[in-house]
C-alpha cells in the first residue's frame, strides 16, 4: 500500500510503498475512509525538537481518522468485522494507578498512535481496540474522523456547567471553532472568539460565535460587552505568551480558565492577579477523558446539537497531502481531510 510516511530525520514528508499491515493479538485491522491534519503533524514535518524526541523512524503519521474494520487479531471479542469506527488517539496501558482510577486519558504509560506506532495516513492502520471507538450508525465517517480533536473541545469546555454562561475563546483553529459550536449548542452565551486571521474569524461566525474579535481590541471588548465583569469561562487554545495574558485579564473573578493551547516554552503569568485574588479555577486539558468525554459527543451529534460539516474546509484524495499540509500550515480554513 502507499503511505505517508516520516523517513528521514529532518524536514518534510514522503509517498512512499509500505507493507500492508497484520493485525497481532488484540489489535485489529482497519481500513481508513478519512484521516485528517492535526497540528502535531505540521509539527512533525517540520522536525521540531519535540518531534526528534518522540518518533523512532520511519513512521506512517496520523491519528486522526474513521474506517472499517477489516480483521480481528487473537484475542479481540468486543469488535466485528464491518464496524465503523473512529480512533483515541492515548494509548494507554491500563495498569497504572491513573488508568486504575477512571484516568486513562493522562496514563503514566501513554503512547500515541500514529507518533508511537504507524499511523492513518495509508490505505489500512493497526490498533488496539481499546482506542476503537464505534460509530453510531447516523455518524457520518467523515464526521467521525473529526471526533477525536473535536473531543478536546467537548473536555476543555464542559469540565463544568455551560448553560447560561458567557465564553471566550482563543485561537479559532478547529478545536475553538468546534468549542464555538458546542458552547452554543450547550446553551452558552455570549460566545466570544478571539482570532486574527479573517476566513477563520468568518467561520466561527457560522460555527455559532455570537461575535468575533481580532486580538489587538479583543480584551477591551470583551470587557466592555460583559460591563466590565469579564467572562465566565475562558478557553485558551494558541498557546502564544501574549495570549495567555489575554485569556486570565478577560477572565472575571470566581472564573474558569481551560488551558488548552500548547506553549513553545515557559510563559510568565502574575499568579496573584490572574488566579489567586480572583479565586478563578484553572483546568490543564489533555486529550479526551475516555470515554466520557466520546459518549458526550456522540449524544451531541446524534440529537443534531452539534453540526460540525461547516469545520470541514477541504477534502483531497491521500496522494495530495503536501497540497493539504500546505492548506493546513496556513491555517486559514477548518478541517483537512486525506481520503486514502
Amino acid at each position: 500500500m502507499r503511505a505517508v510516511v516520516k523517513a528521514s530525520p529532518e524536514p518534510g514528508l514522503d509517498w512512499l510503498e509500505v507493507p500492508e499491515p497484520c493485525p497481532g493479538p488484540d489489535e485489529i485491522l482497519v481500513r481508513v475512509r478519512y484521516a485528517a491534519i492535526c497540528g502535531t503533524d505540521l509539527h512533525i514535518l517540520e522536525w521540531d525538537p519535540w518531534s526528534r524526541s518522540q518518533l523512532q523512524l520511519p513512521r506512517i503519521v496520523g491519528h486522526e481518522f474513521s474506517g472499517e474494520v477489516q480483521a480481528l487479531g487473537k484475542g479481540v471479542t468486543d469488535l466485528r468485522v464491518g464496524d465503523r469506527i473512529c480512533a483515541e488517539t492515548h494509548i494507554p496501558c491500563g495498569r497504572c494507578v491513573q488508568c486504575l482510577t477512571g484516568d486513562q486519558h493522562l496514563c503514566f504509560n501513554t503512547r500515541l498512535f500514529g507518533i508511537h506506532m504507524d499511523g492513518a495516513f495509508a490505505t489500512y492502520a493497526v490498533l488496539p481496540p481499546v482506542c476503537a471507538w464505534k460509530l453510531a450508525d447516523d455518524i457520518p465517517d467523515e464526521v467521525g474522523a473529526i471526533m477525536e480533536p473535536m473531543g478536546v473541545a467537548v473536555h476543555g469546555l464542559l469540565v463544568e456547567e455551560v448553560a447560561g454562561r458567557s465564553v471566550a475563546i482563543f485561537g479559532a483553529g478547529p478545536i475553538g471553532l468546534a468549542a464555538a459550536a458546542i458552547a452554543r449548542a450547550c446553551g452558552a452565551g455570549p460566545v466570544f472568539v478571539v482570532e486574527p486571521v479573517p476566513e477563520r474569524r468568518s467561520i466561527a461566525l457560522e460555527m455559532g460565535a455570537t461575535r468575533v474579535l481580532d486580538p489587538v481590541d479583543a480584551v477591551e471588548a470583551i470587557l466592555e460587552c460583559t460591563r466590565g465583569v469579564g467572562a465566565d469561562i475562558v478557553l485558551e487554545l494558541t498557546g502564544n505568551p501574549r495570549a495567555y495574558g489575554h485569556a486570565f485579564e478577560v477572565l472575571r473573578k470566581g472564573g474558569r480558565i481551560s488551558l488548552i493551547g500548547v506553549a513553545g516554552g515557559p510563559v510568565t503569568l502574575d499568579i496573584n492577579s490572574a488566579l489567586v485574588f480572583k479565586g478563578a479555577r484553572c483546568y490543564g486539558i489533555s486529550g479526551r477523558r475516555m470515554f466520557e468525554t466520546w459518549n458526550t459527543m456522540t449524544a451531541l451529534l446524534q440529537t443534531g446539537a452539534l453540526n460540525p460539516s461547516t469545520l470541514i474546509s477541504h477534502r483531497l484524495p491521500l496522494e495530495d497531502f503536501r497540497e493539504g499540509f500546505r492548506l493546513a500550515g496556513e491555517g486559514r480554513g477548518g478541517k483537512v481531510l486525506l481520503v486514502p
